[in-house]
């Protein structure tokens, strides 16, 4: 496999797919902020914006906040999509 094949992480829609997951699950930006022990919320609106990726340790967190697996997390760009499908 090539590097050019290797899968890319679309940050911007792993945002939005955090920004839907938290919604469904009913929880605030707020809420996120109190779980992970943030002084600020900027780092949760950096993951949804897709200006930053959370961390593997949260990434995890938030699988479990939101019952889901990481792989329902994170989005793959297309093109890697494409060739996998």
């Amino acid at each position: 496999m090539n590097i050019q094949d290797m899968p890319v992480i679309d940050m911007r829609g792993t945002g939005l797919k955090i920004t839907q997951l938290r919604k469904a699950s009913g929880k605030s930006v707020k809420d996120l902020q109190d779980i992970f022990g943030f002084g600020t919320p900027q780092a949760i609106y950096k993951w949804q914006q897709g200006a930053a990726m959370p961390t593997i340790d949260n990434l995890i967190v938030l699988s479990v906040i939101f019952g889901v697996s990481l792989d329902e997390i994170i989005v793959l760009e297309d093109a890697y999509q494409v060739k996998t499908a």
